[in-house]
């Protein structure tokens, strides 16, 4: 069986590739890692309960295939790759063409998670990739993020990468019986060289 390759309508450049990190649209094949990843990561994500294999590919077919059609989708989804090794997925969500704005979307395999170098270099390659589609091929103004507050590493790579402090939501969400805050964080892609 030959496995079909998607690619986004709303974009000219659909693979990204630099220091053996690449990214691609969404694979279906990645769909059962992505639900291990994300039920292992439950406590970060906004997902409270777990996925079942069915629920992926019918959320695939349902939902992703239809976005690589669209001229102005509702989230733009990428595999993430190492060495040509599936390590993750992420992407732009949320998405406001209007506005010109997108919501980052960003999750790797847990065992990458407990290392802090490793997860530090796969999310600043990752918000790389995203910075270069959203200004250069979108044109888009602005990138965001919401994190719960129990996630300092990851909230100081954000900041390390130019998405700058922009409030907290106190006791925003419930994780393992507690109320926690949710940080928000915003790029201005104008501030952004490397694109």
């Amino acid at each position: 069986m030959v496995k079909k390759s998607y690619q986004y309508k709303c974009l000219n450049e659909n693979i990204l590739e630099e220091n053996n990190y690449h990214i691609e649209p969404l694979r279906q094949e990645d769909m059962l890692k992505i639900k291990e990843y994300r039920n292992k990561q439950m406590d970060v994500l906004r997902q409270k309960q777990p996925l079942t294999d069915e629920g992926q590919i019918l959320y695939y077919q349902k939902v992703v295939i239809p976005l690589f059609k669209e001229e102005e989708p509702k989230q733009l989804l990428f595999s993430y790759f190492y060495k040509q090794e599936f390590i993750g997925y992420g992407g732009l969500t949320n998405i406001d063409w209007e506005a010109k704005r997108a919501e980052v979307s960003f999750l790797v395999d847990p065992s990458r998670v407990k290392n802090n170098l490793l997860y530090e270099k796969d999310f600043q390659h990752f918000l790389a990739f995203l910075k270069r589609i959203a200004k250069t091929q979108l044109k888009f103004n602005r990138l965001f993020t919401e994190t719960y507050d129990i996630r300092p590493f990851h909230v100081g790579i954000l900041e390390a990468n130019g998405f700058e402090y922009e409030g907290r939501m106190k006791e925003h969400v419930v994780i393992k019986n507690e109320f926690v805050d949710s940080l928000l964080h915003g790029c201005l892609l104008r501030s952004v060289n490397h694109a």
